[in-house]
């Protein structure tokens, strides 16, 4: 008998429908190990190549948990970095004005009062101009009494990630990558131009002109060059799962990890630190634990985490190519999820 048949059967129904060219999941349990699940093709054309193990995904926002809290984390449990210190004692931004007590754990829970999105890459390129831009922004409520998600939070995080460590973005990921024996992972900013043959195309952006393909779909991060603490980040399923399971292990066993997956006391907020909870209307179903946390990303990944459950499950797609319009992903990750919990006798 083929082992997780609802969830073969639901990844071949997200192609068939046209939700996205193709898909990877990866189930991670503890017991069992980690499961590997292709479907599908890079792209529309007719010679696609199709996924495997090989194929590599632009992860959206995935990079705002599996780098830019995961070394946030990392800082804070080698005493390198400390929550409630206000970002401005490290940074040159927010000395003075109403953001001048934004600490890192208001932006990790996304109630700093910024704003949801800004445009700055047609203005702005380069770290300095992104620091001058936020740093005249004006908050929308003061902070930790609403959580609004902002990438421009975690843009903020991962410039402050490079000055704590003295390093890039992706040079100090590299390096915790090697401290956490998962340097074989295949995850990287800026993927090398050896395994564009494996890397699924995102969208074609009309700002640049041109179908991205291992080039940040974000624009913002293509700004910063790439490298950005809300997104740039590429790899394959196997990759976010050895991370995933990083966290599933240590939140298992760790009373400080497990710290960064409860939920914050913002009013109404479902936000932990870097991670989001479940909820009724999460993308992870209902058949997951409430101690379970995960993200989505906006190219159409999402990574969830149960640690009663012992599993994490990893699902990458790019169901923003050819275009952005239209999004059936949501109601889609919810039919995977469910399929993952009737395959395990969950429901």
């Amino acid at each position: 008998m083929t082992r997780w048949p609802a969830t073969r059967a639901a990844l071949r129904s997200a192609v068939a429908a046209r939700i996205t060219p193709g898909a990877a999941a990866t189930i991670v349990q503890s017991v069992e190990g980690a499961t590997h699940l292709y479907e599908g093709c890079l792209s529309y054309a007719h010679d696609a190549p199709t996924v495997d193990a090989r194929t590599v995904y632009d992860l959206a926002s995935l990079t705002k948990v599996l780098v830019t809290t995961t070394l946030m984390a990392d800082l804070v449990m080698r005493s390198h970095a400390d929550l409630d210190e206000p970002v401005h004692t490290r940074l040159p931004i927010w000395r003075t004005g109403p953001l001048a007590l934004v600490t890192p754990r208001h932006l990790l829970t996304h109630a700093a009062g910024l704003p949801a999105h800004l445009p700055l890459y047609r203005t702005c390129s380069g770290r300095d101009a992104f620091m001058r831009a936020i740093d005249a922004l004006t908050p929308s409520a003061p902070p930790d009494t609403v959580s609004v998600y902002s990438d421009l939070g975690f843009i903020v995080l991962g410039l402050l990630i490079e000055r704590l460590t003295g390093h890039t973005l992706g040079e100090a990921y590299r390096r915790w990558l090697t401290a956490a024996s998962l340097g074989h992972s295949a995850l990287s900013f800026r993927p090398d131009a050896s395994l564009r043959a494996h890397i699924a195309p995102t969208g074609w952006d009309p700002w640049r002109q041109r179908l991205l393909v291992g080039e940040v779909h974000d624009e913002n991060a293509w700004a910063l060059g790439g490298e950005a603490g809300h997104a740039g980040l590429f790899g394959t399923a196997d990759g976010v799962g050895a991370v995933a399971q990083w966290w599933l292990q240590r939140v298992s066993n760790d009373e400080a990890s497990r710290a960064w997956t409860v939920p914050c006391r913002v009013p109404g907020s479902s936000r932990a630190l870097g991670w989001d909870t479940m909820r009724p209307t999460s993308s992870c179903g209902p058949h997951f634990s409430t101690s379970s946390f995960g993200h989505t990303g906006f190219t159409g990944t999402s990574l969830w985490i149960d640690p009663v459950r012992q599993t994490a499950v990893v699902l990458l797609t790019n169901r923003v190519h050819p275009s952005r319009a239209g999004d059936r992903m949501q109601p889609f990750r919810r039919r995977l999820h469910n399929a993952v919990a009737y395959d395990v006798r969950w429901s």
